[in-house]
């Protein structure tokens, strides 16, 4: 899609030239701000949320771009079915894998033990507000919504499915089109290398976001009110982390590469998501990065907006794992069918409340709604530190996603394994020189 420059030059800028040192260094002096100076940390909100909606306004536009090439250029209408078919399978797969993993976890550790919290003590009044949205999500309300209003509509309410599904339908026209059809496919190329290009330009304020988020995340809930549910949020960051490094670590090393490598690869962007909490920070970089390690861009295009609503293994960890705390901490005992019951239950509003703001909490009110045996005032429990488990929730959603988009690939037979590992380990495997031969695509 864009020109691919050479690791050499990038490699030999100076550290404090790379975006990733650059986003760190901007947590770390927002995180103090907010810590030493509460109310200038919170008064920097708008920089952050200003960065994010320059990122969610070249969203769309980058995902339509990408996909209609990347399926006209298949010229293959099975192939597109194939992968998606293949893509789906696999977030059912891994989402109700985190599921249990969150329910075997809480069962385990049980971190809301011993706490005999009155359930009609709790405040939950804000909590309503989220029950509420909860309430009007549905499965069909969910399908409904995937197609849009207008085709414009789309674009301009930044809804990733419906942009997903204009550009699966506009991409397979392009194809029955045949060959009258590629000036616009060449058209849409050139176009697709100036949003990167516009991409590239956002990113440079990428620090700046990150310092004003960050600093407002700590100047209003403070460090010290991780305190309180300690346990909580270290048992959530602990099995995010054992999840990615032992569960997609296995799923890497069975499909020829290491989980390290890949975050490494993407260190830039999880420090974004991680300073702005929102893994849609990084969509576009995903996108791009996934296309010079090696993925085709038919695939990328496909399973990474896709992922975006229905991979969220970091999403289903949290849902499982705070609904039995709730349980345990209001002294509510769940029986082994009751707990089937809920990971069912979660599995099935997951999906329901896809790509919805706050999408995590809502979907835990929206399961726990129905599971009459635990109260859903207990959500109040956790909304003070909802915002810092919502980091880890970004990181592993973000990062699973970039693991399935490489395994399909390879399902496909299409991952450019030269340029894989040349992306991913750079100083073992240097990058072909300038205007060498391009390695073709291996078969694993």
């Amino acid at each position: 899609m864009q020109t691919i420059q050479p690791a050499v030059p990038e490699r030999s800028k100076p550290f404090y030239r790379h975006l990733y040192f650059q986003v760190l260094v901007a947590i770390a002096l927002g995180g103090a701000i907010g810590h030493y100076y509460p109310e200038m940390g919170q008064s920097l909100k708008p920089l952050g949320d200003a960065f994010i909606k320059l990122v969610k306004m070249v969203i769309a536009p980058v995902i339509f771009l990408t996909v209609v090439t990347g399926i006209a250029g298949m010229r293959d209408l099975e192939k597109v079915g194939r992968v998606a078919i293949k893509a789906l399978l696999y977030f059912l797969v891994f989402s109700t894998l985190a599921l249990i993993v969150g329910l075997i976890v809480a069962n385990v550790v049980q971190p809301g033990a011993g706490m005999n919290i009155d359930p009609a003590t709790l405040k939950a009044g804000k909590v309503a507000e989220y029950a509420a949205k909860a309430h009007d999500q549905s499965i069909v309300g969910f399908l409904m919504n995937v197609i849009p209003n207008t085709v414009v509509g789309a674009f301009a309410e930044g809804e990733i499915l419906q942009v997903l599904l204009i550009s699966i339908l506009f991409g397979l026209s392009l194809t029955l089109v045949g060959e009258p059809g590629k000036p616009v496919v060449d058209l849409l190329e050139l176009v697709a290398q100036a949003f990167f290009k516009f991409v590239h330009i956002v990113m440079k304020a990428a620090p700046i976001g990150a310092f004003g988020a960050f600093a407002f995340t700590i100047g209003k809930y403070g460090i010290h009110s991780v305190a309180n549910l300690a346990l909580l949020v270290g048992t959530f960051y602990l099995t995010s982390a054992l999840f990615v490094i032992v569960v997609l670590g296995a799923v890497g090393l069975a499909n020829g590469f290491s989980i390290f490598s890949l975050i490494r690869y993407l260190k830039a962007e999880l420090l974004l998501v991680l300073g702005t909490s929102s893994s849609e920070a990084a969509l576009p970089s995903l996108i791009e990065k996934l296309e010079k390690a090696g993925c085709p861009k038919s695939v990328v295009g496909l399973v990474v907006p896709l992922g975006y609503s229905f991979n969220l293994d970091g999403t289903n960890i949290y849902m499982t794992l705070a609904a039995l705390f709730i349980a345990q901490a209001t002294g509510v005992h769940l029986s082994w069918e009751e707990q089937a019951l809920l990971l069912g239950v979660a599995m099935l509003s997951s999906k329901g409340a896809a790509g919805v703001t706050g999408a995590g909490f809502i979907t835990l009110a929206a399961t726990l709604s129905v599971v009459p045996s635990v109260p859903v005032a207990g959500m109040a429990l956790i909304l003070g530190v909802d915002r810092f488990m919502s980091e880890c929730r970004a990181l592993t959603n973000f990062t699973g996603n970039a693991v399935a988009a490489i395994v399909v690939s390879r399902w496909e037979k299409g991952l450019d394994v030269a340029a894989f590992k040349s992306a991913l380990n750079p100083k073992k495997h240097p990058p072909a020189a300038p205007g060498g031969p391009v390695p073709e695509a291996a078969r694993p």
